[in-house]
Order: C-alpha cells, then structure tokens, then sequence
C-alpha cells in the first residue's frame, strides 16, 4: 500500500489531521483528507468513497470518532484504522453504540437552524485535555458546526467484515467511553492502545504516523 485516507469526525476540519499529513507527504507516502459535513452520513461516505476510488492501489483508510461509521461504510480499502472510533454492525449507529460521553454532551450548544457546536473552553478540556495549550487553542479554533442527525444514521455496508483492520482505542478520552472503545475493538483484526486522550493527531502524531508506516509495510489485496 502507498496511500492514506484520513477521515476527521464531527465538528472536526481536514486541517486537524494537517501535521499527520505533512509527515506522511514528507516521507513519499500520497494522503487524501476529504471534507466531511456534507450533510449525512450517506453524503459524507459518498465523498471519502470517491477518494478511495480516485486512488490506483487500495488505501489505508482511517476514520477517527464518527469518521469509523463513515469508513465502515467505505468499499476498497486495504486496511481500515479506527481511531477512538464507532464500529457500527448491521443496524447499528453511533449514537445506538453509546455515543458522546456524558461531559462531551455537556458541551454541545444547539443552533437555531438544528444544527449545533461546541462550547470552546469545554472542548479544549473534552477533546484536547492531553495537549499542550497553544495545539489544543489552535485544534478548538477550528472546531466547526456539524448538521444534526449524522450519528444517528446507519451505515449500509461493514467494511471490517471483509478488510483487515486495526483499532486503537486511547485509554485517557473523555469524549468516548475508553471501555466502549474496547468493547468495539473486538470487531477489529488487531487491538492497539494508547495512553492519549481523544485527539492524538494533535497532541501526539508521531504516533499515528508510526502505526500508518508500519501498515503501510503490508501489501493487502482490496477488499469489497
């Protein structure tokens, strides 16, 4: 494999996953971040579905919090990677999963248009707690609004029922229950876990970059 496919969660922006993909770009690797916020979860698959078809080889595909229900849904990927992530099953949601934690729900303002956002100074503390303070500032700045009802949409195709996969559930998160994550990891082929709060790509992206090289060493056949 010689590619990636980053997939933000909600409220999140390509632009949180910036310093990942410089490294990557950096060391030869070709890495795509598409735009979620598309409205659905049907149209935020559609757009990371497009990426992977854009790509010649089958990519590694990370879905981080409710990115995993968007790349659950995603055909043709050599490895999938849940970071902190939902691994809806049939029927399932995320928000059916367990969804937000009680103090991340806590910090959801709601709009006038139904739509909502983050209080920024619990964000910083829900989201980025394990970061230093001018990333996670820089990480809250870029926090955006997210259409109602995407976590509650049901993907209609499993992924991780037919391509390797890897979970990593990090063990200090605040905005998905790490016992939950542990729970879902068992869908997956592989299990890592880490000390880091929910956003490692922020506070620790050497990491993500670590684990994306060594899976970047298999050579996986595409899946369906």
């Amino acid at each position: 494999m010689t590619s990636v496919v980053l997939v933000h969660g909600l409220y999140h922006r390509p632009e949180h996953f910036s310093v990942v993909a410089e490294r990557l770009r950096t060391a030869g690797t070709e890495v795509v971040v598409p735009e979620l916020h598309r409205g659905s979860l049907v149209a935020d698959t559609a757009a990371v579905q497009a990426a992977v078809d854009a790509l010649q080889e089958p990519p590694i595909v990370l879905g981080h919090s409710y990115g995993g229900s968007v790349i659950t849904g995603v055909r043709g990927a050599g490895h999938l990677v849940y970071l902190a992530a939902f691994v809806p099953d049939v029927g399932e949601s995320a928000a059916g999963l367990g969804g937000a934690s009680p103090q991340l729900q806590n910090a959801i303002n709601p709009e006038p248009d139904g739509s909502t956002s983050l209080h920024g100074g619990r964000a910083v503390d829900i989201l980025y707690g394990d970061c230093p303070a001018p990333l996670a500032a820089w990480a809250v700045g870029l926090l955006r609004v997210q259409a109602p009802g995407c976590g509650r949409a049901v993907p209609k195709h499993h992924s991780w029922k037919h391509a390797p996969s890897t979970y990593v559930v990090c063990a200090q998160d605040r905005a998905i229950d790490p016992g939950l994550q542990r729970k879902m990891a068992l869908r997956c082929t592989s299990v890592r876990e880490w000390q880091t709060g929910h956003s490692p790509f922020v506070g620790q992206p050497d990491l993500i970059v670590e684990l994306l090289r060594e899976l970047l060493a298999t050579d996986i056949p595409r899946s369906d």
